[in-house]
């Protein structure tokens, strides 16, 4: 059967009328912040305490917009006798935004979890020179990260909290039992009491080897 002219005008006037019976919402930005996804990609935070300057967030980048300074520092010796040891500190970690295209290959790559997705969209600029953001402006974004979803209630619990939490008991354990435990007391031949240390020390001693009657003999002698 051939379409009757005219009937795909009138279905989408009817979409249309339908459109304009219905309340407009609109969300009146800046004056109220949009409700965004959780995973919102929109810059990138770092956490400073975890980053080791390993460089492979700024190998992997497909954009080369991550740029980073460190130098080497001698870390002394924990233990006597123990060799010196060095560390990488980070000088400068920034991010040229003009360049990211936000395809998060950085934070994928990330072994010691420093690099983070934040949901903050507000960094616009009017000079495309100040897209790039050093790391205290990262450090500012790390703060507004949301916290990561909960568990599935039937989900194994992750090995590095299983690890920590067997580790935390171990120790507990120990640390109670080292005080429930009371003081070996001392065996009775093991040292002699204190009266006894007095006598011995106010009584003569005698040469190795000799006896008593050895000893007296002379007083007798001279009695006689």
């Amino acid at each position: 059967m051939a379409p009757i002219p005219g009937s795909g005008l009138a279905k989408g006037l009817a979409v249309t009328l339908r459109t304009m019976t219905k309340k407009s919402v609109t969300d009146q930005y800046p004056d109220t912040q949009p409700d965004l996804p959780p995973r919102t990609r929109g810059v990138i935070g770092l956490f400073e305490e975890n980053c080791t300057v390993c460089m492979l967030c700024a190998r992997e980048c497909p954009d080369w917009c991550i740029y980073i300074d460190s130098h080497k520092e001698t870390v002394p010796a924990a233990t006597p006798g123990g060799r010196e040891r060095s560390r990488n500190v980070l000088d400068r970690f920034a991010i040229d935004f003009s360049l990211c295209m936000y395809c998060g290959i950085c934070i994928e790559v990330c072994p010691f979890d420093a690099l983070f997705w934040s949901p903050e969209f507000e960094y616009a600029e009017t000079d495309i020179r100040d897209l790039t953001h050093e790391r205290d402006k990262l450090r500012e974004w790390m703060w507004t990260v949301p916290a990561p979803p909960a568990l599935d209630p039937g989900a194994e619990e992750p090995k590095e909290l299983a690890a920590a939490r067997k580790t935390a008991e171990k120790l507990a354990a120990t640390q109670a039992t080292d005080t429930a435990a009371p003081p070996p007391a001392p065996s009775a031949g093991s040292e002699p009491h204190a009266d006894e240390q007095a006598r011995a020390a106010e009584s003569p001693t005698r040469p190795a080897g000799e006896s008593k009657q050895q000893t007296d003999q002379p007083r007798q002698e001279g009695r006689e």
